[in-house]
């Protein structure tokens, strides 16, 4: 894959008229964008089945979570969508029901091991005993395990989560930042280059493009950066 086709663009905007002007705004630097629940709820998926008719990839960050049924039919209406990509929360049901729900479509499914707006702190205080190292180890198995197409978490487990899934399963990673831009709400944030390098195959980046006062040659900078790390491997 090239840069353009690993970097997926977060349409974190408030309006549906904004977002749609963005899309034109990059133009044909993008491909790929995520559409999640600040949209998803003011028509945001009706947007979505947009892109896709016009030839572009397009990433649901629903994080589903519900009981089996309920997962398994809603991932089925998703496929039919044209999605590339779905979330749901890394729960082992949730997973093998959604799984369930994929059957003979090419959505790749993608389960979120730790929210990378989260610390230890936070994960001590929703109740888990684990480090968010320790967690993303445990759900990246049970991802693994359940036939996930892959997994969510920060480019910081990247590599170890790649040691766990293997060569073909896709890792997403948010919280993504070039230097010098600031962190926001994320915690756990890593430069594109260094997520690439970490073993992340997929980078989303949503405010340090949508909110540039340029986003074009923000997107273009940031696979710039990519497109440095990815030569090694191009050059072998």
């Amino acid at each position: 894959m090239s840069a353009r086709d690993r970097l997926i663009v977060g349409l974190d905007i408030p309006t549906i008229a904004e977002a749609e002007a963005m899309v034109v705004t990059l133009g044909d630097a993008v491909s790929f964008y995520k559409i999640g629940h600040q949209l998803a709820f003011i028509g945001g998926l009706e947007l979505a089945r947009d892109l896709a008719k016009d030839g572009k990839k397009v990433f649901l960050d629903m994080k589903l979570l519900d009981i089996d049924n309920t997962v398994a039919k809603g991932v089925e209406a998703i496929a039919g969508m044209g999605m590339t990509m779905l979330t749901l929360h890394a729960y082992p049901k949730a997973m093998r029901a959604a799984v369930e729900g994929a059957k003979g479509s090419d959505l790749c499914l993608l389960g979120v091991t730790v929210l990378t707006s989260m610390d230890a702190g936070d994960l001590t205080e929703a109740g888990y005993a684990h480090t968010p190292q320790e967690l993303v180890r445990i759900r990246a198995t049970q991802a693994r395990e359940a036939g996930m197409g892959g997994v969510v978490c920060s480019a910081e487990e990247s590599a170890i989560v790649r040691g766990i899934v293997g060569p073909d399963m896709a890792i997403v990673t948010p919280g993504i930042r070039p230097k010098g831009a600031e962190a926001g709400d994320q915690k756990r944030v890593v430069t594109p280059y260094d997520a690439l390098k970490a073993g992340s195959t997929h980078l989303v980046v949503a405010r340090p493009i949508v909110k540039a006062a340029e986003p074009k040659q923000a997107a273009q900078a940031i696979l710039e950066e990519m497109q440095q790390a990815l030569q090694p491997a191009n050059g072998a």
